[in-house]
């Protein structure tokens, strides 16, 4: 491993992909739900796909919202694989200037499903992201809260 690119081990295509998403804010496939307070994200990964790199620098949290396997490739060059649990919760924060950038991979056989929770009111300040992430409700749709 090289000590000028602790990423040199990677694949090729995962290096590319680190760079293009690094300084993402998008920490999930799709911005359910924004507050003043929050953001919430849902993740899905299927089975041989990957998420793309992002960074965290809010304080947040995740839910697995099944069982399944992941890889994850972190800045710092550590590849770690894990295997989830349905209802598995992870906290994280992150004090001033302080950040995380990572990418998942599933590399079991069942969609990965995760929740993810941000607080805006967190030392850092949120990075933006994109509207095409945000989730658009058709016009016109029936959506109906259950009672």
């Amino acid at each position: 491993m090289s000590d000028s690119n602790p990423r040199a081990h990677w694949p090729v295509e995962v290096q590319r992909e680190y760079e293009e998403g690094r300084n993402s804010g998008c920490v999930g496939s799709v911005l359910v739900s924004e507050t003043d307070r929050v953001r919430v994200w849902h993740l899905s990964i299927a089975p041989g796909k990957r998420c793309g790199f992002h960074r965290h620098v809010l304080t947040y949290f995740w839910t697995a919202h099944n069982s399944g396997k992941a890889r994850g490739y972190f800045e710092d060059g550590r590849i770690v694989d894990v295997e989830h649990c349905k209802g598995e919760t992870k906290h994280l924060a992150f004090g001033a200037g302080e950040y995380m950038v990572h990418a998942v991979e599933n590399i079991g056989t069942t969609d990965l499903l995760f929740t993810t929770v941000e607080f805006l009111d967190s030392v850092n300040k949120p990075l933006s992201v994109p509207d095409s992430v945000r989730l658009t409700i058709p016009q016109g749709a029936d959506i109906k809260m259950a009672s």
